[in-house]
């Protein structure tokens, strides 16, 4: 489990990552969802649309040989960019409060299990401001 709960502290260890914080040194502990960019695909995409574009118009291939060439880079570009099919990279960010801000990149199955972590830190943390207040 990467996020450990103890009963004064939080311990994370995922990968090579490490952090511990005191409960009342975490300001913000949350998941981030970021939409992930495919800049090399479409560089690529556009690179075989200009050099299909330049073949038509300005070359002297007959025949149009140049449409299979194009037709296969178009697949193969596809391919690569549909293989992955997560379409999102998820980060556990902690902000404390000494302004430091700490984003862990963590895998896509690990998602559910660590949201379920902090949902269950959050609920401690509302626990013990309630008892604080009381």
């Amino acid at each position: 489990m990467p996020l450990k709960i103890l009963p004064d502290k939080i311990k994370f260890d995922y990968n090579s990552k490490e952090w511990q914080y005191q409960f009342d040194e975490i300001r913000e502990l949350r998941l981030l969802k970021k939409k992930k960019k495919y800049f090399l695909e479409n560089g690529a995409f556009i690179a075989v649309t200009a050099a299909t574009y330049y073949c038509m118009i300005f070359s002297n291939l007959m025949d149009l040989y140049y449409i299979i060439p194009a037709l296969l880079c178009y697949a193969f570009i596809i391919a690569s960019r549909f293989k992955n099919n997560n379409e999102f990279e998820y980060f556990i960010f902690v902000k404390d409060i000494y302004k430091k801000e700490i984003r862990t990149k963590i895998a896509t199955k690990d998602r559910v299990l660590i949201g379920k972590q902090i949902d269950q830190y959050l609920g401690l943390q509302f626990e013990r401001n309630i008892r604080r207040t009381a």
